[in-house]
């Protein structure tokens, strides 16, 4: 025993006597060998650029695996960003740690719905979801606490459903339910039954939240509205773009105006393009960088995706948001220094055109676009002048929320691939892996 305390001593003493070897300023130690640290992270689009429906596209494994060291580890911040909306955050993850062959991590995962989970004035609210897949496990992932779906409304109310005559109940008369009163809609992705869907939600919006009753008068404004992704086209396994929920949303808007002759509202409109999705992103972005130890902030954020009217055009519009959001706080430094004040520190509150009260501001100060012709997005390959209008963007896919700007849709790059876009991102960056 007193041979193996001295041993233990000794060996002790020994691990005491090591110099531990540093890592330069600005890298991070791994295995061994100094890792650089990075001042950039990539948003990267799911579909069109790593996927086409459940197909792999081919340069997405090669461009990851320049994208983590040998021991599996991200060496810069990715955070993958979907329009998608009809999964939770870990189901996606596990897909793309298939897909990839790397591990991701639901950190790593922003769908269209993630945002919602700091907009807490909602959480406690009794909100009608609107969507497909596991719609009540999305909602409640993202903080809301009183959840009412569809079919729940459908079981409760059915002789509001009558579209599909084979589906009608046989009986005349509607029993008398207690159901909650509906104080916001939220529209997850786009419903498989849409005749159902676009019912009951105008049920709702005419009634102030209780289909049960018969209002005397419209009731405008109506409760409030979230729409969760407003792509209008998203691209499969097939040759051309399919429907996105945009075109849900956009069957929704038309029926409403065609039945009050008024337009409807959005509280929140996420996914891109909207401004508050590359927020949330970049605050994604951030955590991740600091999880890792990372001290350099990151200033440059990358989005990679396939589509004009939104991917590019989000980042282009965020690009332009960083830029005057950075003249804006410079303005407000150089007056409080010009007053004599003892810090020239800005404030959340201070700042009155904040995207939203519940986000906090980041350290990027500019978003490149970068386009791939994997998805959407294909080079023109006749002068055919309808083709040249659906894919180049001449033709406003947007929602009408966000004002058409065409400057937006020039992406600041465009690679054949995500495995090219990685290569061109190092090498502006000059950044280079051991």
């Amino acid at each position: 025993m007193r041979a193996l305390l001295s041993l233990s001593r000794v060996a002790r003493a020994a691990l005491r006597g090591l110099k531990k070897e540093r890592a330069p300023v600005g890298c991070r130690l791994v295995g061994g060998t100094a890792e650089p640290q990075p001042s950039f992270g990539l948003l990267v689009d799911i579909d069109g650029v790593l996927v086409r429906g459940k197909t792999p596209i081919p340069a997405a494994r090669n461009a990851f695996k320049k994208l983590v060291n040998f021991e599996g580890e991200f060496l810069v911040p990715v955070v993958f960003v979907t329009n998608s909306g009809n999964c939770v955050r870990q189901a996606k993850a596990d897909q793309l740690t298939r897909v990839l062959g790397v591990s991701i991590s639901q950190d790593q995962v922003m769908m269209s719905h993630s945002p919602l989970q700091m907009f807490k004035r909602f959480h406690d609210k009794c909100v009608l979801v609107s969507g497909q897949g596991p719609v009540m496990d999305i909602a409640k992932s993202v903080g809301f606490t009183c959840v009412i779906t569809i079919e729940m409304l459908r079981e409760a109310f059915p002789l509001l459903d009558m579209m599909n005559h084979s589906n009608r109940p046989e009986s005349t008369s509607s029993a008398l339910v207690k159901f909650p009163n509906i104080e916001a809609i939220i529209l997850l992705c786009e419903p498989i039954q849409w005749e159902t869907h676009l019912q009951l939600i105008i049920d709702v919006l005419l009634t102030a939240g209780n289909p049960d009753c018969t209002p005397r008068q419209l009731l405008y404004p109506h409760i409030p509205v979230v729409a969760c992704n407003t792509d209008l086209l998203w691209m499969a396994e097939g040759l051309l773009p399919r429907f996105g929920h945009g075109i849900f949303v956009l069957c929704l808007e038309d029926v409403y105006k065609k039945i009050t002759g008024k337009d409807l509202k959005y509280e929140i409109l996420l996914g891109k393009p909207s401004e508050i999705t590359y927020h949330y992103a970049e605050c994604l972005i951030r955590a991740q960088a600091t999880r890792r130890g990372w001290q350099k902030p990151i200033h440059t954020l990358y989005a990679i995706g396939d589509n004009l009217m939104t991917d590019i055009y989000g980042a282009n519009l965020y690009n332009r948001y960083l830029e005057e959001e950075s003249s804006r706080k410079g303005s407000r430094v150089q007056t409080k220094v010009a007053a004599g004040k003892q810090t020239a520190t800005i404030s959340q509150d201070e700042n009155p055109d904040v995207i939203t009260s519940e986000l906090t501001p980041g350290s990027a100060t500019c978003c490149k676009s970068v386009l791939v012709c994997t998805g959407v997005y294909s080079p023109c390959k006749d002068d055919t002048v309808a083709h040249e209008e659906l894919i180049t963007g001449t033709v406003f896919h947007g929602h009408r929320d966000f004002r058409f700007d065409a400057d937006l849709t020039d992406p600041d790059y465009i690679v054949p691939d995500i495995d090219a876009a990685v290569e061109l991102i190092y090498k502006l960056e000059k950044y280079l892996p051991k």
